[in-house]
């Protein structure tokens, strides 16, 4: 999706990429490589300027990040999820007026990690840094600026996709379990009812000795961060839908049909 992008350069929204992608210039290179004329021929020679600096700065999420408004990012998944994490917290909630991380959970497409506080979560800043892009449900007003609070000198990816905003854009709305479910995403058993109450109590169990306690929360928190995953590869996939036009053959065809 990010080559076949054209609203990141100055001057064209999305009106007028809509309008390139249905003359045919469905990417960057087909741009580049045109003969024809588009607009004129010194606004096309400032848009293959943009787009060759773009080409340059493919592995760049920052190029693009200050380049994009903040509703399509998501856009960028495509090219950089071999360098994106997938993120959640638990805290305790503020129980007995006490507000803290309990764990922090992260899933890289391959692997899960989680950061207990009292064992390891001093690591995260640290395994963090190493990532371009972090993907959340709610993370914009919840885990980000809590761990932000945590950590006061973290440095967190250059990009973040809130899937909680992603899915509402393509109609779906509620808590993560409820959209788990519409999309039949299962969790085990021992888990499958649990909620954020749920995990503060387990977090409280876990301080008065319980050590099972602890291995469900961490269960629990796998599973709200590997089902990230499959949410956002599937709002990447209907947002793309939604965006691209059909194929310039298609609505020619159309508007033929129309005329007739």
């Amino acid at each position: 999706m990010l080559e076949r992008t054209f609203i990141h350069i100055p001057g064209i929204g999305p009106k007028t990429e809509r309008a390139i992608w249905l003359r045919g210039i469905e990417t960057w290179d087909h741009f580049l490589n045109l003969s024809r004329e588009v607009f004129s021929l010194p606004r096309d020679e400032y848009v293959r300027e943009q787009l060759r600096e773009s080409k340059k700065n493919l592995g760049n999420i920052r190029f693009f990040k200050e380049r994009l408004c903040a509703n399509e990012i998501w856009r960028l998944y495509g090219a950089f999820r071999d360098k994106a994490v997938y993120l959640d917290i638990e805290t305790t909630g503020g129980y007995q007026g006490v507000n803290d991380i309990t764990v922090v959970g992260l899933y890289d497409g391959k692997h899960y990690r989680a950061f207990v506080n009292g064992k390891n979560l001093e690591q995260f800043e640290s395994v963090i840094s190493e990532f371009d892009l972090v993907i959340t449900f709610n993370g914009s007003a919840f885990d980000l600026p809590f761990i932000r609070k945590w950590f006061r000198h973290i440095t967190l990816p250059p990009a973040h996709i809130d899937l909680r905003f992603l899915l509402r854009k393509i109609g779906y709305r509620g808590g993560l379990k409820k959209i788990e479910k519409q999309l039949r995403i299962n969790r085990e058993a021992e888990i499958r009812d649990m909620n954020g109450y749920d995990a503060v109590m387990l977090w409280k169990a876990h301080q008065w000795g319980d050590d099972k306690a602890l291995d469900l929360l961490v269960q629990y928190n796998k599973a709200d961060v590997i089902n990230l995953e499959p949410l956002m590869t599937f709002s990447y996939e209907e947002m793309k839908r939604m965006v691209l036009p059909r194929r310039v053959e298609d609505v020619q065809l159309q508007e033929c049909e129309t005329r007739t």
